[in-house]
């Protein structure tokens, strides 16, 4: 693929199943993710796939929408089971090194996302050090870790349930610029929100935009 064609990526049909999947969880629209976890299944997403979608976004929009989500899935996958239908299960992850420095394996993830080495602990991190502690050892190791996914799709799945919800534009800067080092274009991100005014409105996409600006602007003044 040549650079052009790099700049100009859009979402393939799993990827946009992503976005939606991963929306509609972080606001609870269950009647509608349902929908959307039946297309991302007929899509070629694979239920483990989705599982760990479904996984990660507790982190990111807590237990209860996560576990609703899993229920939405449970439901949707015995419905398709009565219909005859057979879903692949895919790969599990891998088992990970027990002996693994979570705190250094979690800190060395997120330089790769960021694209940038921590010297000190920063802002909330040093003010809170359990909360620097418990990103890097679970988020960015234990479940960044899990090769179920990617990290182009974890980001993916992460800017697509912040653009969802209201009051978190600061992280949903932060995880484009992280989903961009991972190799998400701008035109990608701009699908995905295209994809959340679709499903989720309007509002949210104006802010979700403005934000992107924000970050290809700081990118090109770099």
């Amino acid at each position: 693929m040549n650079a052009q064609n790099s700049i100009n990526k859009s979402l393939c049909i799993q990827e946009q199943s992503i976005v939606t999947i991963a929306a509609l969880t972080a606001i609870g629209d269950i009647d509608n993710l349902k929908i959307e976890l039946n297309k991302g299944l007929d899509a070629g997403l694979t239920i483990n796939e989705i599982k760990e979608i479904l996984v990660q976004l507790y982190a990111y929009c807590g237990f209860p929408r996560s576990l609703n989500g899993i229920n939405a899935l449970m439901a949707v996958l015995e419905e398709r089971k009565i219909k005859g239908i057979q879903d692949k299960k895919g790969q599990e992850a891998s088992i990970i090194d027990s002996k693994l420095d979570k705190y250094q394996s979690g800190k060395q993830n997120l330089q790769q996302l960021t694209g940038i080495e921590e010297k000190e602990l920063k802002g909330a991190n040093a003010f809170t050090p359990i909360i620097d502690t418990f990103l890097k050892e679970h988020l960015f190791a234990d479940i960044f870790n899990r090769d179920v996914l990617n990290f182009e799709q974890r980001e993916l799945t992460t800017i697509a349930a912040l653009a969802s919800m209201s009051g978190v534009t600061p992280q949903l800067q932060a995880h484009i610029g992280m989903g961009m080092n991972t190799g998400i274009t701008e035109t990608q991100i701009l699908k995905a929100f295209d994809l959340i005014e679709k499903n989720i409105g309007k509002q949210q996409a104006i802010i979700a935009r403005e934000v992107l600006a924000k970050v290809i602007i700081a990118r090109q003044n770099k």
